[in-house]
């Protein structure tokens, strides 16, 4: 038995009982699935999560990636190979594609909970195999030749990375200096250092595509600073033959450093030096030099990947963590303790180990819905293009924004802290052990509240960008649906629906009180703006918060819903949505209370950490 625990019930519980997807099936949009078929993949897919994909996990961990200095080449254990190329036969990847790419797109609901299972089990194969869904970005921004490649770059199941980061131009990605030179022949030469490059160089595919952003030199109206000056360039580890496939000679990119990491360490994270040795030829990507909005597709999708990567790592730790605590015998209930003869106990029947698991259950479940939540809005957005209804598209979009940052942010953080703080510590001293996989998953999942965008950077653009300069149009539908869904329910759920209202007040609160910081710039007071700055982190928490507690009331209606109509026929399912309705009464209880002083604190916010000098640090 490998380390992976699967919640397939629970994944299948969001899609078909919560958020409709069996509706978004029946679109013509989605002709080749439906619902069955859509069971029959997940069930597969944890199947084979389970035993090969996870098989080489603790593998990967122990023996990483070993880097050639002489050839700059990188190559990894037999045993993450022999995963890899479970996963790539299995196809289940071109679910991502259109039909016109060899594929059959499903629901976003459907691929995000195809990618828990992966990655909970083993999260670098996803990354690795992020070859083919690069690709389509091509086949959309792409020039006709360019969508051929794209054809291509699936057919040969190449590997792909996103070129961004730099030495000195970490999250300032408009600081980059990677240079980009036009050729005669239509090509660029690229000139530059890039680092942190997940999956840089690996030795499981025949070629590598990689996606850099660079600055083009010489080119009128083009190359300036800043992020509009960054074009976006298609850099192969090898040179093609675009008819074939054939490979042929070496590009002048190179792995010349592979970091020596925390955790997720069989993921090879590159340093790539282009153009020190010989030329590395590159293509710019389409006819636009448009690269940052071109990049976004694809981190985007990376955002969304690494809080869903998050919440899974949490899944399988909680649910290790509930089989140890069913399994580990020790000490009298509470309410013997002070009989030396009385008999010992599984953990689970400890107050606070099961305060631990119910809080560790609620947080996961209700993440995990915030991916389905935000899947759902994906599949509007789909939908809508489709049916020509513009206006449709564009609110569904615009949520899908408002959400990613949610997801990825809250999803990092929450799923860091409970790991190390709950799941790891319900194995006790255990936990420390390499004995059991919790310490792994608390190293592996620490890099996902920062790469991609630190919680910082999140909060940021989920205050200014997602609701400022949205003028809260997205956050309003978000709000009217908590406020509808709200209105009225199970009368034994009435508590539960009046803690929800009260952490919406005080989102709202949050919100009012920083608009003094936000107004401080126009008003003469620059400095003012540093409050939102402070307290944009809580914000985006308590607003992480807040969507939990209220999928978990959703979930919690339908499993009371549920229970009343089988009450004179108990079911398998009872205990299932039982812990539902428990979940969402003991977040209600034990955590939304927080934002009540979260907002007291954003109200009374100053600027003590601004004005101290530094050497008072």
């Amino acid at each position: 038995m490998t380390h992976f625990r699967h919640n397939l019930r629970d994944l299948e519980f969001n899609l078909f009982e919560v958020f409709g997807a069996d509706q978004i099936l029946d679109h013509e949009a989605y002709g080749d699935l439906d619902v069955e078929t859509s069971r029959e993949i997940l069930s597969e897919l944890a199947r084979l999560s389970e035993s090969e994909l996870a098989s080489s996990y603790v593998e990967g961990d122990r023996n990483p990636p070993v880097y050639d200095p002489a050839a700059h080449t990188v190559s990894l254990p037999e045993s993450f190979k022999k995963s890899y190329r479970a996963f790539m036969e299995a196809e289940y990847w071109r679910l991502d594609l259109p039909e016109a790419l060899g594929g059959t797109v499903a629901p976003r609901m459907l691929w995000w909970s195809m990618a828990e299972l992966v990655l909970g089990a083993n999260p670098a194969l996803w990354m690795y195999a992020a070859g083919t869904s690069f690709a389509h970005s091509v086949y959309v921004e792409g020039t006709d030749e360019q969508k051929e490649w794209a054809k291509l770059f699936i057919d040969k199941q190449w590997g792909a990375t996103m070129v961004l980061t730099e030495p000195d131009a970490g999250s300032d990605v408009g600081a980059g200096l990677t240079k980009a030179y036009k050729q005669p022949d239509g090509s660029w030469h690229i000139e530059g250092v890039k680092r942190f490059i997940t999956s840089g160089d690996q030795d499981m595919t025949d070629n590598i595509i990689h996606y850099v952003l660079a600055r083009p030199v010489g080119e009128e109206g083009v190359g300036g600073p800043g992020t509009k000056g960054l074009s976006l360039f298609i850099v192969p580890k090898y040179e093609f033959d675009p008819a074939t496939g054939e490979l042929g000679e070496r590009n002048g990119v190179y792995a010349t450093n592979i970091e020596k990491k925390m955790g997720l360490k069989v993921s090879a994270t590159a340093e790539l030096t282009f153009g020190e040795k010989t030329p590395a030829k590159g293509w710019l990507l389409g006819e636009k030099h448009e690269g940052i909005r071109q990049m976004f597709l694809i981190i985007e999708y990376a955002r969304m990947m690494v809080g869903t990567k998050a919440i899974a790592a949490l899944s399988t730790g909680y649910l290790n963590a509930l089989d140890y605590a069913k399994s580990r015998v020790q000490g009298a209930d509470l309410l013997q303790s002070t009989d030396k003869t009385a008999p010992r106990v599984p953990i689970i029947r400890h107050p606070d180990v099961r305060r631990s698991l119910l809080m560790q259950k609620s947080y996961t479940e209700g993440l995990r819905a915030l991916v389905s939540y935000t899947g759902y809005w994906q599949d509007k957005s789909r939908l809508a293009e489709y049916d020509g209804d513009d206006d449709g598209a564009e609110t569904a979009k615009k949520v899908n924004d408002l959400l990613l940052p949610l997801v990825k942010g809250c999803g990092s953080e929450r799923a860091y802290d409970l790991l190390s703080s709950e799941s790891l510590q319900t194995f006790g001293g255990s936990g420390y052990l390499q004995d059991y996989p919790l310490e792994q998953y608390v190293r592996d999942a620490k890099i996902d509240t920062l790469y991609e965008g630190t919680t910082a950077i999140q909060s940021l653009d989920f205050l200014f960008r997602k609701i400022i300069k949205d003028n809260g149009e997205a956050l309003m539908v978000v709000a009217g649906e908590i406020m509808q869904s709200t209105e009225d329910g199970h009368e034994d759920l009435a508590e539960v629906r009046g803690k929800v209202q009260r952490a919406l007040g005080d989102v709202q609160g949050i919100l009012e009180a920083l608009q003094p910081a936000l107004m401080g710039p126009m008003e003469g007071q620059p400095r003012e703006l540093y409050k939102a700055g402070l307290h944009s982190r809580r914000l985006l928490l308590a607003v992480g918060d807040l969507m939990v507690g209220w999928l978990l009331l959703r979930q919690a209606e339908v499993a009371q819903a549920k229970l009343d109509s089988a009450a004179d026929n108990p079911g398998a399912d009872d205990d299932f949505y039982r812990g539902k309705v428990a979940g969402a009464k003991f977040f209600a209880r034990e955590v939304l209370p927080r934002l009540t002083a979260d907002r007291k604190i954003v109200e009374a916010a100053e600027l003590t950490a601004m004005d101290m000098p530094d050497e008072a640090f």
